[in-house]
């Protein structure tokens, strides 16, 4: 998910000119977004043991483990940083996340990143034939998502199988016989974040004033790169992922999640992929029901960032990155499978979009308490209960 982006009716750039150009500016901006999460593990590593303990402790509540990577992805809009930083926290050399406390809130990344279409949505309040098609095009993913969580997370709790099914992925993608992964530009990340380690140094001898300011630099490299990366992808891709997603609409379901996963591949970004159903449901281009399977595209396609981010991470740990990079593709996966195949399931998160968008389109201040309620009254709700109970 990324901020709002503006209208691309200015003229073109140099990025959207010469291909040579956006190519080198891809290229750039991805291993910025690497140096990044490769350089959260020195941050962490110099924290320490007993700053991590009441974090981590928290966090093996999964339900506080799941409102963490909700109000997370709502506050830095971008489920993609969410997760990348999770994958930085579970591979750090020292003191690393647990994977189990991880794995909700991977979950909860993806509840979070539904808010921007949700948000895009409201811009057609004022007309309310457009407002109905727009909102419950932009809900069904809120909803989609929502199920998905009530239904995986209790069954990951007892079975753990997502975790079980991603070690044993990344145990095959990363060596046999005990060798151990290893990043590819393990060198080159090293070297890019030397000279910033050092002035980091120069600046102060206290190791846990070093290890805040380098997690800080981390966090703004991976989210400055990630947007920088989806503003320049957008451009470049603008009219052939509206020509792709409009293609997609009126084909299989299969084929349209495809869409759905190609798109948000090439733009980096799962709001991106949802936020352009929205105009075109209010202009009644798109149906609720054809909307749905790219929604679901967008959750899976929005995983490879993880996925991305588990190149970047090096030592001891490295593997535990890909394993919850992995999760988190499982985890969508398995909610594809579970949800869609089935009709009377699958119209479950279809029916409460519409009647959600009947009873917005009545009275208007429903969808602004859906949208304050879903996204940061339900976690603090349960935050409060937390600390009751």
């Amino acid at each position: 998910m990324s901020p709002t982006e503006p209208p691309l009716t200015n003229p073109p750039s140099a990025i959207t000119t010469h291909p040579l150009v956006r190519v080198v500016a891809v290229l750039a901006l991805l291993f910025i977004f690497l140096v990044g999460v490769n350089g959260l593990g020195d941050g962490f590593k110099l924290l320490g043991r007993n700053a991590l303990e009441s974090f981590f402790a928290a966090t093996e509540n999964p339900f506080m483990a799941l409102i963490v990577g909700i109000l997370a992805t709502t506050l830095v809009q971008s489920s993609s940083v969410t997760t990348s930083l999770i994958v930085g926290l579970v591979a750090a050399p020292e003191n690393p996340l647990p994977i189990a406390n991880a794995v909700p809130m991977v979950m909860g990344a993806n509840i979070g990143t539904t808010v921007t279409n949700t948000l895009v949505s409201l811009a057609y309040m004022g007309r309310k034939e457009e407002f109905h098609r727009a909102f419950s095009v932009a809900t069904c993913h809120d909803f989609f998502n929502y199920m998905a969580v009530v239904l995986l997370l209790p069954l990951e709790m007892l079975t753990g199988y997502l975790q079980k099914a991603a070690t044993a992925a990344a145990s095959l993608l990363t060596g046999f016989g005990g060798v151990d992964y290893d990043s590819p530009i393990k060198g080159a990340l090293k070297a890019a974040w030397k000279p910033i380690k050092s002035v980091v140094q120069s600046i102060t001898d206290a190791e846990r004033i070093q290890a805040v300011i380098m997690i800080v630099i981390s966090a703004v490299l991976i989210y400055i790169a990630l947007m920088m990366l989806v503003r320049v992808m957008r451009r470049v891709m603008h009219s052939r992922v509206e020509a792709i997603v409009t293609r997609g609409l009126h084909k299989a379901a299969p084929f349209a999640m495809l869409v759905g996963i190609l798109v948000t591949v090439m733009v980096q970004s799962s709001s991106i992929t949802t936020s352009l159903l929205v105009p075109l449901a209010g202009a009644g281009l798109i149906t609720l029901a054809q909307a749905f399977p790219i929604t679901i595209g967008a959750n899976i396609g929005t995983t490879v960032t993880a996925l991305l981010a588990a190149l970047a991470v090096t030592g001891p740990n490295a593997q535990a990155g890909i394993i919850i990079a992995l999760v988190h593709l499982g985890f969508n996966m398995s909610a594809t499978l579970l949800i869609y195949p089935f009709p009377k399931i699958r119209n479950i998160p279809l029916r409460a979009a519409t009647k959600l968008a009947d009873v917005a389109v009545v009275s208007r201040r429903w969808a602004f308490t859906y949208v304050l309620m879903l996204f940061y009254g339900l976690p603090a709700l349960l935050i409060v209960l937390d600390e009751l109970f």
